[in-house]
Parts: structure tokens; C-alpha cells; sequence
């Protein structure tokens, strides 16, 4: 016969069984279905509901394949589009023209004109930055340039192309490019490896910008402190090595850098970013290749770090946004990351260094989400990648 105690710690255990049975957001069989978690969380986690109360608008229609959107203090927004063209979208909807001045881009494939970020001084300087592919000879790479908006928002002046990546490759695939300003005010930039078997290897070489994050001053030289500066045969501009494909990456409310990249089928990556450390690909990887056979190599290798969580199968992430506003009380801290292929927002609840929940929001409205940012407003905003694409604002309910 059972003791009173016994009962009691049978009960106390009910919540622990629990928690570790959870359901994630994502039921359907891994691709890597043998592939195991280097620890306990590392990837589908339990699925989280914000029970939050929000409404979703939609300010503006008509953009070709969005890539980036940048709220302005104005309420404005700055938007790319991946085909070659710049506008500022009003606080009320309207699409301007195609901003003048842009340098000449290589739209093709997965190629075009990429992120766009504000200086930390827009408001007193008017200079923002963005990435893009460039034609080069023999091929093309990313480059990021600067200019100063005009007053009447209708070109950009004394533009200039501040970083040039190398070397340069004839491909469509993997410009990785999402561009990001750090609390120390330096500009921190990612880059794929290109896609290619042939190019792969450049995620590990330290002569090559294929596959890194950056880390650069505002006038695109090696910023004081990377991690190879005065190492042979090293580009000093190099923070970190070992990606395939950044398109997300964000700052926390700490300082700390994170990275969210494209997997082959499956092993879609959230990385925490130090100073000079290497994240394995293409030698260490999560997921198979896109023809189904394994990928060369293995999921843990001594001096790589490990995601601190992986999709299998992916989400094709692009994107990213932590959240600190005041608009949505339950929802700081998390991580968003826009969902290209499951077509939704994904919010990342963050513990530490750990992912302890997901959820997977607007999947009701059937459309690729290429990029999200956080307003001075405290609402989100997101655009969509699609012939038609949109740019909406997520608030709270009225």
C-alpha cells in the first residue's frame, strides 16, 4: 500500500514527466532521423502560447520580393527589394519611388539588393548602410555601401562602397548579408559560402570572406579587436567561421550576438556568435543534402560549437528580432525569425543560452516571411517575400 509520501512525490513528478514529453510546434519526421541532440533542448522544444491579443495591418501591397525593412523615427520605413530597388514606404501606406543613386546589383537567383540597416546616428547623419550582390569580373559577391538619404527621401548622396567580399565567384546562391550594428557601434555583416560543392570548403579558410560573420567600422575597415588581425593568410575583417547561409542576426538586450542560418534539408541553425570561434560547416552539420544523401562529416567535432538549436525540418529562416518594447509585455525577450518555408513568424523563448519554447505565429496568412523589426512604436514589422509582397504591423488589439 502506498504511503501519503509516496503518492506526494509520484504527483511532484507529474509536471517534470511532463515538461520533458512536451509537444513541439513541428511533428513531422526529421530528415536526419538518426541524428541525435548534442544536449537536452537543442531542437524541437516545446511549443509555447503567448495568449497574446494582437491585430495585424496591412500598410502597404505591391513590393517585389522585399527583402528588408527598416523602421525609420518618423514612422517611415526604408524597403529593399530584392530585384534592385530602394523606397521609402510611408506611416500611412504610401510607396514611393525607387530611391535614386543605388550602384548597380546583381539580381539573379538569390542575388539582389539585400539588407538595409540605419546608422546608430540616422537622426542627426541621415546615413544608412545596405548589402548587395555586385557584379565583379568574373562573377559577383557581396558588398555593403553607404549613403546619406536626401531630405525629401527621394535618392541617396555621397554613396559609397565601403566592403567588398572575396573572392569573387559566378553564383546565384548564399549572399548570405543581413547587416547588423553592435553595441560597440561597429557594423557586423554575414556572408554565405556560396552553395556550390566547390566553394564550400571557404566556410573554414581564413583567406576568404565565404561563410563568416564581419565585424567592421562604419567605413568598412577591420574593426580594432577581430580575432585574426596580423594572422597569416587571414582577412582581418573575419569575426567568426564555419556558416552556410546567415540571412538572420540580431543583438539581445545583453550585447550578445546571435546568427540564424539556412541547413541543407534539415539542421537549420540558432548560433550564439563569439569573437574568432568556429561553427563547423561544412565539416560539422545537422540535416542531409538536398539529394538526400548525408552530408560529409558529423554533428560534433572537437574545437566547433554546436547551435544552440537546430530545425529538422527547417523553417528557411530570414530575419530576426529580439523583442524589448512595451507593447507586448509577454513577449520580451523573445527571439522572432521570420519562416520562409513554414510561412510564419517564429517566436523563440530564450533562457541563458538555451531555446525553452516556440511558437509559430500568422501561419493562418499563407505567405514567406523574409524579414522582421521591432518599431520605436513597440510593434512589429514584417514583409513578405512574394511577387506581391507586403509589409504589415503587428499591435496589440484595439
Amino acid at each position: 500500500m502506498k504511503t501519503l509520501f509516496g503518492i506526494l512525490v509520484a504527483l511532484a513528478a507529474i509536471p517534470t514527466l511532463a515538461a520533458a514529453h512536451c509537444k513541439p510546434v513541428a511533428t513531422s519526421g526529421a530528415n536526419a532521423p538518426n541524428q541525435n541532440p548534442a544536449f537536452e533542448g537543442q531542437t524541437r522544444a516545446c511549443e509555447v502560447k503567448s495568449d497574446v491579443a494582437f491585430e495585424v495591418s496591412v500598410i502597404a501591397k505591391g513590393l517585389v520580393h522585399p527583402w528588408a525593412v527598416e523602421p525609420m523615427p518618423n514612422g517611415d520605413f526604408l524597403v529593399t527589394e530584392r530585384p534592385g530597388r530602394m523606397r521609402v514606404v510611408s506611416a500611412r501606406g504610401k510607396v514611393g519611388e525607387p530611391l535614386a543613386g543605388l550602384p548597380k546589383v546583381d539580381a539573379g537567383g538569390q542575388g539582389g539588393l539585400l539588407d538595409v540597416a540605419l546608422s546608430p546616428s540616422f537622426a542627426t547623419d541621415r546615413t544608412i548602410f545596405w548589402s548587395y550582390s555586385e557584379p565583379r569580373q568574373g562573377g559577383n559577391a557581396t558588398s555593403v555601401a553607404r549613403g546619406v538619404l536626401s531630405q525629401d527621401s527621394r535618392r541617396l548622396e555621397q554613396v559609397s562602397v565601403i566592403f567588398r567580399a572575396l573572392p569573387v565567384y559566378d553564383g546565384d546562391k548564399h549572399f548570405g548579408s543581413r547587416l547588423a550594428f553592435g553595441p560597440d557601434g561597429m557594423l557586423y555583416v554575414t556572408l554565405g559560402d556560396r552553395s556550390d560543392m566547390p566553394m564550400r570548403p571557404q566556410a573554414q579558410q581564413l583567406d576568404s570572406h565565404m561563410g563568416k560573420t564581419l565585424r567592421i567600422k562604419p567605413d568598412g575597415g577591420a574593426a580594432e579587436g577581430n580575432p585574426f588581425i596580423g594572422q597569416a593568410n587571414a582577412l582581418p575583417e573575419i569575426w567568426s567561421l564555419g556558416h552556410r547561409n546567415i540571412q538572420a542576426a540580431a543583438f539581445d538586450s545583453r550585447g550578445r550576438y546571435w546568427a540564424i542560418e539556412h541547413g541543407t534539408r534539415g539542421g537549420d541553425e540558432l548560433n550564439l556568435v563569439e569573437k574568432g570561434k568556429n561553427y563547423g560547416w561544412p565539416n560539422v552539420a545537422y540535416g542531409i543534402e538536398y539529394s538526400g544523401r548525408p552530408i560529409p562529416g558529423t554533428t560534433t567535432k572537437p574545437g566547433t560549437e554546436q547551435p544552440v538549436y537546430y530545425w529538422d525540418p527547417v523553417i528557411a529562416p530570414s530575419g530576426a528580432q529580439f523583442y524589448d518594447g512595451d507593447a507586448f509585455a509577454a513577449w520580451k525577450g523573445s527571439l522572432f525569425v521570420g519562416g520562409l518555408k513554414v510561412k510564419s513568424l517564429v517566436r523563440l523563448v530564450i533562457e541563458g543560452n538555451r531555446v525553452k519554447g516556440e511558437e509559430w505565429l500568422l501561419t493562418d496568412r499563407g505567405q514567406r516571411i523574409r524579414d522582421v523589426r521591432q518599431g520605436r512604436d513597440g510593434a512589429l514589422y514584417v514583409v513578405t517575400d512574394e511577387d506581391n509582397g507586403e509589409l504589415w504591423r503587428i499591435a496589440p488589439r484595439r
